[in-house]
């Protein structure tokens, strides 16, 4: 479901009663209970995973936090930056700032709780960017681990999926959307999940417990795809409004298949020729490297020294062997008359990430009037996976530095 979705349904009963009651203390700033209340509505509207009032409260105080952090090096929101926030949440939703407010209004989200929460995202936007930014940097060696990462992951074909089919009588349908979120949070096990299935669910599954049986991907609608496949095991997915009903799956086991070619390895390897046994087991135990095991063969002749790059097919088949058993700066040391070989595997790579440039593009693309699919099962452009571990790492740094600012504040409870 998108947010947008979610947005346009959402209606909550108003708020009778307002108790400006201090919750909890963060420096010089205090939380409400009222404040509170707000948070939780705002957090439903969202559609978030947690809607408690533990939930709301964790989240304004870090909101606090994060405002205080941006108090310290001078970072203040002005209106024209907070109405630019406000313009762009509401559009992730696909709505207007008008049509933003007059949903959050509707549901019972007054101004200040909203405006608020958007200023905190705004001010901590900003202290990310000055004080966490410069500090984030991404080698190639990690996009290059991230890119074998995404080789070696199986890409899911099939899922196991349990669901729930509540129908929604005329006029009930914020009723059975809030059942459908209670059930989705408390839904820790598959166990839960079954049990609320056999009660509500109005399908025949409902007597197993709503388990069905192995689903092709390929054979699911492409909208609920993204959705399914964002799931990992033992994970629900959020309320699904179809005509007359709201849908959950849990998610109880996936099946996967390894690109073409994935398994298919390019190795990097250093084949030093030694006069004697007793030099090339010497350099063997001490060298730990292929950068290493070049010192112990500088006085040898270039032919006796020899490093190829090659895919699994292309390697005699002895040699092949030997590399088998090897990881990584691993030696083995072979006899050769009255010397020996010592043979280092310096690098073993996926065959796909060789010469990638030349591969297949993940996305569809269009020349005129002729046009080109999405290749599924192509890598992700290089690029493209830096900005992930890129966006991780800040990400990552983002929430140490909250916690440092956490770790620093006094927090106090009435």
């Amino acid at each position: 479901m998108t947010l947008g979705a979610t947005l346009t349904g959402a209606t909550l009963t108003p708020v009778q009663a307002q108790d400006f009651s201090a919750v909890v203390y963060v420096n010089n700033s205090v939380v409400t209970r009222y404040e509170v209340q707000q948070r939780m509505r705002f957090m439903a509207v969202l559609n978030s995973a947690e809607t408690s009032a533990e939930a709301a409260e964790k989240a304004l105080i870090e909101d606090r936090l994060r405002l205080e952090a941006a108090r310290q090096i001078g970072v203040e929101v002005s209106d024209s930056g907070l109405e630019e926030g406000l313009s762009e949440f509401a559009g992730r939703a696909g709505l207007t700032t008008g049509e933003f407010i007059q949903v959050l209004e509707r549901s019972g989200v007054e101004r200040q709780a909203y405006r608020d929460f958007i200023k905190a995202g705004v001010a901590w936007r900003e202290v990310v960017r000055q004080r966490i930014l410069p500090t984030v940097s991404v080698s190639e060696a990690e996009v290059d681990q991230a890119m074998r990462r995404i080789v070696e992951t199986p890409i899911v074909i099939a899922v196991l999926l349990s669901e729930i089919i509540i129908p929604i009588p005329p006029g009930q349908d914020e009723a059975i959307v809030d059942q459908a979120e209670a059930i989705a949070a408390r839904s820790t096990s598959e166990g839960v999940f079954a049990d609320a299935a056999r009660r509500f669910s109005a399908t025949p599954s409902a007597a197993q417990g709503g388990r069905l049986d192995w689903m092709q991907v390929a054979n699911m609608p492409p909208t609920l795809r993204p959705i399914l496949l964002g799931l990992r095991p033992g994970q629900v997915s959020p309320p699904l409004t179809i005509p007359g009903a709201v849908v959950l799956f849990y998610m109880r086991d996936t099946r996967g298949q390894l690109r073409p070619g994935a398994s298919e390895q390019t190795l990097d390897f250093l084949t030093v020729t030694f006069p004697s046994m007793a030099e090339a087991q010497s350099a063997a135990a001490q060298a730990r490297s292929c950068a290493d095991l070049y010192t112990f063969a500088n006085h040898l002749p270039d032919q006796q020294v020899v490093r190829q790059t090659a895919s699994q097919n292309a390697i005699p088949t002895y040699t092949g062997v030997l590399l088998a058993s090897l990881d990584e700066n691993e030696t083995s040391v072979v006899a050769r008359g009255t010397g020996a070989d010592v043979l280092m595997l310096c690098d073993r790579t996926p065959a796909l990430l060789a010469g990638l440039d030349a591969g297949p593009v993940p996305t569809a693309t269009s020349d005129g009037e002729a046009s080109t699919p999405a290749n599924p099962d192509a890598l992700p452009e290089r690029e493209s996976v830096r900005e992930q571990v890129f966006n991780r790492k800040i990400n990552a740094a983002a929430d140490a530095y909250l916690a440092e600012q956490r770790g620093d504040a006094v927090i106090r409870r009435p």
